[in-house]
This record gives structure tokens, C-alpha cells and sequence, in this order.
């Protein structure tokens, strides 16, 4: 049995570990690496290997309203919502990729959408709601930790899986 094998067959199970993985990421959230950026997303990837990447992408996403609501919503709530979508599509995405492939072509792929894509997403949404950090400075100022943010939730939400895999078998 290889990883991709592991299937949780049972909604009832999908609900519950998908309730006890949104709780997870809220913990993440409390864990901040720079204003809204958070250890909150480990268990939504970790959620798109283990329970499928629709899954992910749900834990992904609300977990990221967690630290944006615990941080005050720094960015607005608009942009908060983009970042929520881009979550979610990250996560999802994460859990195709390493389906299809494996977990190094799926990590590079999550951290790249994650990190750099999810930025270059938000910058021209920045300037026009007229934010004071916008466009390139955004860019500048939220690349490097977003990128290492999304390193250590995936790498976390890998080792976790590969650590639970091995349980499993």
C-alpha cells in the first residue's frame, strides 16, 4: 500500500477529522510569523494529502479567516477574502499535484501558488483599494515571509502524513 492509497471511506469520519483539523489550524493561526501570516495552513495541506483536496482546500481556507480574524483583518476584509480563496485553491490544487505525482513535485507547486502566485494576485487588487502597502512594495514586503510561511506548513503537513502514513500501514 503506497500513500496515495490511504482512504477514509466514511463521511462521518471526513467530518470529524476535518472538524479536529479546522481546530488544528486555529492553534496555527495563534502562531504568527508576520501580521496575518501563520502556521495555519499546515493542516489544511496536511488535510488535502490525508482526507482529499476538496478537504484541503476547506481547511485551507477557513483557516486562514482564523488568523485573519485574529490578527484584526490587517489587510481589510476584502483582501482577507481573496486570501481565503487563494487558500483554498492552493490546498486543492497541493492535493491534485501530489496525486498525480508526488510530494516534492506537489510541495514546489504549493509553495510557488502559495507563496509568489498568491502575491502577484493581490498586488493590483492592493493598489486599487488604495492600500498604504500596495504594488511592488506589497510584493516586496510580503514575498519572503509568505514564501517561507507556505515552506514550513507544507513541509510540516508532509512529514505529518509521511509519520501517520507509516501508522497506517
Amino acid at each position: 500500500m503506497n500513500s496515495k492509497n490511504i482512504k477514509i471511506k466514511s463521511t462521518t469520519s471526513k467530518l470529524v477529522y476535518t472538524s479536529i483539523l479546522i481546530a488544528i489550524s486555529f492553534i496555527g493561526s495563534l502562531i504568527k510569523i508576520q501580521g496575518s501570516i501563520a502556521l495555519d495552513s499546515m493542516a489544511g495541506f496536511f488535510a488535502a494529502l490525508f482526507l482529499g483536496p476538496v478537504y484541503g482546500g476547506l481547511v485551507a481556507g477557513l483557516g486562514h479567516l482564523l488568523t485573519a480574524a485574529t490578527s484584526g483583518f490587517l489587510l481589510t476584509i476584502p483582501i482577507h477574502i481573496v486570501i481565503t480563496l487563494e487558500m483554498a485553491v492552493s490546498a486543492y490544487i497541493f492535493g491534485i499535484v501530489y496525486r498525480k505525482f508526488n510530494s516534492i513535485i506537489a510541495s514546489i507547486v504549493g509553495i510557488l501558488l502559495n507563496g509568489i502566485v498568491a502575491v502577484l494576485i493581490l498586488m493590483p487588487i492592493t493598489t486599487w483599494l488604495g492600500l498604504p502597502l500596495n504594488g511592488k512594495t506589497f510584493f516586496a514586503a510580503m514575498v519572503g515571509p509568505l514564501s517561507l510561511a507556505s515552506v514550513v506548513n507544507i513541509v510540516l503537513a508532509c512529514v505529518v502524513y509521511k509519520i501517520i502514513e507509516k501508522r497506517v500501514l
